[in-house]
């Protein structure tokens, strides 16, 4: 009886399963943690590893690209049909600061396996993760008889998403024809759970800044001009309270000016996930839920902008009394966005408001920070489907649909590519991303290698530049 192909990509998986953990766990003793400059040489060290090994699986292009900080690697492997959409894959070769004091049961850069757990920094986020797609190709081909992947298969693999990625929109926008691709794959998420997997639709984009309230030249007597004269510190409390109104929606004027809105079928998806929000409060440490009316708890942090207090100060802060009228007072506030939103309109709103709030005698300066760009794909978007499809027949059962609240440098590739960006991720919220002890489960790092041998041919076969 002849073998399925699921099952020559499974046995290809089993048989090369141990080979492929060694690697992996000589990658993770590489302490490529570019946040502390004593580790810089391990990073590019990280950059020249990931190089060999791609050229040694079989990419014939393989290169470590500097930027003014960390460097990253990119890798290319043409299919033969001139025809086949390109796909670029999306993660980060470094990881964040751990040390055996900070609370490991065992040393973060000296991989253990302890039942079907794969212990150190990196293991989940992101090399893990990363790495599947080494031994997810060549199940690709031997499982087709192909000798290039059913696609135009591209890899960026970036060395400071731990640091901010303070030079990776400029890597892209200089590397955009190289990087040129139809849809983007970020393996650097993760699913609902272990019994749940889920694919990523979007995530949400991030604008900051600080402002700062200038009153009096220098703290004065509150006997003798308070009352008389405007504070800073009472100007930035009104300015707070006045950032969302009664229903907890932000009050700042445009703010949701082209929002994309959830989808009765986006909602229904959504609920359908099994979500405890008493164990989400706890995970949370808070006491109690409270957001904008009308949303759920998951829509609130999911798919719905925010503005939140980061920080606010001003005046005297030590102990006892000091009978003032400050100088100045400041307010630190970062606004979460959503599809349809562009952050540049949002700084114009925000700048606005804030003027307008700020009374006669009160001087306001605003910074605003590097901000990032909302990324949503399409449910129907035949890119997506096809990764549905995979990890659907790598695991066994229907794969739900989730969102990420927070933002990263994903949002730069759709943005300068024109690409969809797709998320296809292995990780549990068990794995301890950038806390003591961090994992990856063996059998789903595993999932993630099958579900990636079955994209390849899915997207050649339904998916043909689709606009």
């Amino acid at each position: 009886m002849s073998q399925t192909p699921d099952s020559v990509v499974r046995q290809y998986i089993q048989r090369h399963r141990d080979a492929f953990l060694d690697d992996l766990a000589e990658w993770l003793r590489i302490p490529s943690v570019s946040a502390q400059p004593d580790h810089a040489p391990d990073v590019r060290r990280s950059a020249d590893w990931l190089a060999a090994k791609l050229t040694e699986t079989g990419f014939p292009t393989a290169e470590v690209w500097p930027t003014p900080g960390a460097p990253a690697v990119y890798a290319e492997w043409p299919s033969d049909d001139p025809q086949a959409p390109t796909v670029l894959v999306y993660g980060h070769h470094d990881v964040q600061p751990a040390a055996r004091e900070d609370g490991w049961d065992s040393e973060p850069f000296a991989p253990e396996i302890r039942g079907n757990r794969l212990y150190a920094r990196g293991a989940a986020d992101d090399k893990g993760q990363v790495f599947f797609h080494t031994l997810g190709v060549r199940a690709h081909l031997a499982a087709t008889g192909r000798t290039a992947p059913a696609v135009h298969l591209k890899l960026l693999i970036e060395g400071e998403e731990e640091s901010g990625s303070p030079h990776f929109r400029a890597l892209v926008e200089q590397q955009a024809e190289r990087l040129a691709a139809d849809a983007v794959i970020v393996s650097d998420t993760g699913m609902w759970s272990e019994d749940t997997p889920t694919v990523c639709t979007g995530m949400r984009g991030l604008a900051e800044c600080e402002i700062r309230l200038h009153g009096p030249d220098q703290d004065i007597h509150s006997g003798s001009f308070g009352g008389a004269v405007p504070n800073p510190a009472t100007a930035a409390a009104r300015l707070v309270a006045a950032l969302h109104d009664e229903h907890a929606r932000v009050a700042i004027p445009g703010f949701y000016d082209g929002v994309v809105e959830l989808t009765d079928r986006e909602r229904a998806l959504f609920a359908e996930l099994p979500f405890d929000e008493e164990r989400w409060l706890r995970t949370a440490k808070s006491h109690a839920t409270r957001g904008e009316a009308g949303f759920t708890t998951l829509e609130r942090v999911w798919a719905r902008p925010t503005a939140e207090v980061n920080g606010i100060g001003g005046g005297y802060q030590g102990p006892g009394s000091k009978t003032i009228i400050p100088s100045s007072a400041m307010v630190k506030l970062s606004f979460r966005l959503v599809a349809g939103q562009d952050p540049d309109h949002v700084e114009k709103a925000v700048r606005a408001w804030a003027e307008q709030q700020v009374p006669a005698g009160i001087r306001c300066e605003l910074t605003f920070s590097g901000a990032t760009r909302p990324c949503l794909t399409p449910l129907d978007h035949p890119a997506l489907q096809s990764v549905v499809r995979a990890m659907g027949r790598a695991f066994g059962e229907t794969v739900r649909f989730t969102r990420e609240g927070g933002s990263g440098p994903a949002a730069d590739l759709q943005d300068v590519l024109g690409a969809p960006v797709l998320f296809l991720g292995i990780s549990v919220p068990s794995d301890g991303w950038h806390a003591p002890n961090e994992k990856v489960e063996v059998d789903l790092l595993l999932k993630g290698v099958e579900t990636t041998a079955y994209l390849w041919g899915d997207l050649a076969e339904h998916w043909r530049h689709a606009p």
